[in-house]
């Protein structure tokens, strides 16, 4: 079933593979920020929090049981200001101010106010998910900031504008696969070979450093937690496009070469596209079949950006 899209609800179309991911990279519909269109129980329209994010458990447990053990789940979720307003007629108008701003709102009405939330409130919902996902069974590993550059202008007097995102590094057990050099990044500035000097390390050149023991020049680091990655659309694409410099660093440290790569949430077919171009197959899924011409678009640009390289 490898390079394959699966339409319809995730939460049935996950139990139809047959073969395991090695890692899945996905961002799903966040808690009250759009109505798809076409489905009455979509994912994120739920009444409360408390419902959306008992969904998105139940998703992410298929997901879970679609992974190799030593599988990891890389996990972008964003968060919402609550914001009741009493409307007019029937319904009270609820809204939900989007922390992922190139998406236009449209938010459905709810008759009530949701309990324990104050106006204007950070709801908190990427941390409300993740330990619930712990609580099923998930062992949380990090939390990555996606750091923004460009973000979206927000019309707020009272905060600083949002321009971050969560990415959660989840995995099925406590040994799991995990590739730190394909994704280390190059240091300012190459220290080279130390010597012990007087008791203390010395750098020729440079003077004294206080680190101990570098034998040899180190012109790399461990990535950092924080990853700065402007958002980019893709002309024609689904409004939500997952940015493929912030997929790439997920799908290199999280599987090898011929590994397969999971995301229940295709949309535009971002995580499917970067995985054909770093020599990966795919899987996904994806609610509304008139996505699947544009996925396959970008999975067909991709492929002959692999054939060039080849």
């Amino acid at each position: 079933m490898r390079d394959t899209i699966l339409f319809g609800d995730c939460r049935q179309t996950l139990k139809e593979f047959d073969e395991k991911a090695r890692c899945c990279v996905t961002s799903p519909p966040y808690y009250g920020l759009r109505d798809y269109g076409g489905e009455d129980k979509q994912i994120g329209l739920e009444q409360s929090p408390e419902e959306y994010i008992q969904e998105m458990v139940n998703v992410f447990r298929l997901v879970r049981d679609n992974l190799t053990d030593d599988g990891t789940l890389w996990l972008n979720i964003g968060d919402s200001y609550y914001n009741y307003k009493s409307g007019t007629g029937e319904y009270a108008k609820q809204s939900f101010s989007k922390s992922r701003q190139d998406l236009p709102m449209k938010t459905p009405k709810r008759a009530n106010r949701l309990k324990g939330f104050k106006d204007k409130e950070l709801m908190g919902i990427p941390w409300m998910l993740a330990f619930a996902l712990r609580a099923d069974g998930w062992h949380l590993r990090q939390d990555i900031i996606w750091n923004k550059p460009n973000p979206m202008p927000e019309s707020v007097r009272d905060r600083c504008t949002k321009s971050h995102e969560y990415i959660f590094l989840m995995t099925k057990q406590r040994d799991y696969y995990y590739n730190n050099e394909a994704i280390k990044e190059p240091v300012k500035k190459d220290w080279g070979t130390r010597d012990r000097t007087n008791g203390k390390y010395h750098n020729p050149g440079t003077g004294l450093q206080p680190h101990s023991g570098l034998t040899k020049s180190y012109t790399k680091k461990n990535k950092r937690s924080v990853w700065t990655v402007n958002k980019k659309p893709y002309k024609g694409a689904h409004f939500a496009t997952f940015p493929a410099e912030l997929i790439k660093p997920c799908i290199l440290a999280g599987s090898e070469k011929g590994d397969i790569i999971l995301d229940p949430f295709m949309g535009s077919g971002t995580t499917a596209m970067v995985a054909k171009e770093l020599g990966r197959d795919y899987i996904g899924c994806e609610l509304h079949e008139k996505y699947g011409y544009l996925i396959q678009k970008r999975i067909g640009e991709a492929r002959g950006s692999l054939e060039d390289f080849l």
